[in-house]
């Protein structure tokens, strides 16, 4: 990256920053300065951070955080953390507008639920991170605060939609960052991004408490951060059973705080590369993971070629049902209302008219060919520990476009087509990493994705940590 040198306090890990806080050699307000200082340097070009908080304010939510330091005091592992809150996650008393003209001046009363839980261990919220409007489509730019530039690269896109989240992290601008995916919000922004992002299996990061708590299985928050070990670190923090969720899994982080390290040797890795050519992929992207995969294979993984074995155009259109209904559902209020109908994105009226003529047999039916499509992947687990894709079947592209609209002269038919390669962790409801696997020929990143069996949200951590460190 071509940025000035960075302060040494920035350049920490996470995990390295929380002890240097709690044995005191560096002091909140040290470290809320820096970043702070960070920010003012390069956020103005990169428009990653958004509704940043005045300073004063956030100094002396620092001192105050000494002062508990003081008095022997901690109130957990981000104490003194500065943070920067995704926009789609509730932020009491901080401006929280989804990207959306129409929420451009909402103020919530509430935290969200891993909102509070990170401040709880004592992160202190800066302000908000950039995200597409509604966090629709993996390209952050909104008419509230425009365009959130690639932290390599300002004339190419950030991802999304994390795509702010994965800019601050990449530039040094927070320690770890939250975020949500959906259809790759984690992952594809950390691979536009050289870092690390997560999507927990559903439930282990519970989601809300406004909205609905039963059907939105597709979206999940979760971790991202410079390296494998500070974001199940921040896993640690964000999961936990919550009685409000439901569905959420009945289990603390406590074991994502405990040592990553362990052995490769003896895992089954299976490598599902472009789906048998079906999914377009830019060239080099295949290439460059299938050298990670060789590094894994060099620490005694057992990497091999891996067919889905399930027609991938019908796992696509169980998808297209299954993302109407709930983005359509999601957007009603607006949708409704034909004065804010016209403000919505076009995608987002797209999304919000095709969920319209849905019927509930049809969305039974979708459910069933979920159902369908997970079973079939729990037979590949019992070939494979663990799979791996791209994280992203194009590179980071011009940040003017809205959309890639063709992938080597092959037309994307949705304004979503072009991430295709994510929506197989997301219904089947796998955890799924992003990890760096370096960068192409123009000098821009890309990542891989690897999947683990339901609830297998440790292993997957592991093999990160192990191909990271290996």
């Amino acid at each position: 990256m071509h940025h000035a040198a960075a302060d040494p306090i920035v350049n920490l890990s996470a995990c390295a920053l929380s002890e240097h806080l709690h044995a005191r050699k560096l002091s909140c307000r040290e470290v809320m300065t820096a970043y702070l200082d960070r920010i003012a340097a390069l956020n103005p070009r990169h428009n990653a951070i958004v509704s940043l908080q005045p300073r004063e304010l956030l100094l002396a939510q620092a001192d105050a955080r000494d002062a508990q330091l003081a008095r022997g005091e901690s109130m957990g592992w981000m104490h003194g953390f500065p943070m920067a809150i995704k926009d789609m996650a509730a932020t009491a008393g901080v401006r929280t507008t989804c990207g959306s003209p129409l929420l451009a001046d909402h103020v919530p009363d509430q935290d969200a639920i891993v909102v509070a839980r990170m401040k709880a261990a004592g992160g202190i919220v800066i302000g908000k991170t950039n995200t597409p409007e509604f966090g629709l489509g993996s390209h952050t730019y909104n008419p509230v605060f425009g365009v959130t530039r690639n932290a390599f690269d300002v004339g190419k896109s950030a991802g999304g939609s994390s795509g702010g989240a994965a800019v601050s992290l990449a530039l040094q601008l927070q320690p770890v960052a939250d975020g949500s995916d959906m259809m790759g919000s984690l992952r594809n922004p950390a691979a536009f991004n050289n870092v690390v992002g997560f999507r927990p299996s559903p439930g282990r990061v519970p989601h809300g408490p406004a909205g609905d708590q039963f059907v939105s299985q597709l979206s999940t928050e979760g971790p991202m951060g410079r390296s494998v070990a500070d974001v199940a670190m921040l896993l640690s923090v964000q999961a936990g059973y919550d009685a409000r969720v439901p569905l959420s899994v009945a289990e603390g982080g406590e074991a994502f705080a405990r040592p990553l390290a362990s052995p490769v040797k003896g895992l089954r890795i299976g490598w599902l590369g472009s789906l048998g050519g079906y999914l377009a992929i830019e060239p080099g992207i295949v290439e460059l993971c299938e050298t990670a995969l060789q590094r894994m294979a060099a620490l005694g993984g057992i990497v091999e070629p891996a067919a889905l074995g399930y027609p991938p155009e019908k796992v696509w259109q169980t998808w297209l049902t299954w993302r109407r209904w709930l983005v359509a559902g999601r957007l009603a209020a607006y949708f409704a209302d034909p004065a804010q109908r016209a403000r919505l994105k076009p995608d987002a009226r797209w999304e919000a008219e095709q969920g319209q003529g849905l019927t509930g047999p049809d969305t039974y039916a979708a459910s069933l060919d979920r159902t369908a499509f997970y079973q079939h992947l729990l037979g590949l687990f019992e070939r494979f520990d663990l799979l791996a894709l791209p994280s992203a079947q194009v590179w980071p592209f011009d940040a003017e476009w809205d959309w890639p609209k063709a992938i080597n002269g092959r037309a994307m038919d949705t304004y979503h087509r072009w991430m295709e390669v994510v929506i197989y962790a997301t219904l089947g409801g796998l955890p799924a990493i992003s990890v760096p696997v370096g960068f192409g020929a123009a000098g821009l990143p890309m990542g891989m994705q690897l999947m683990g069996p339901p609830l297998a949200d440790l292993a997957v951590l592991r093999l990160a940590y192990a191909y990271e460190n290996g």
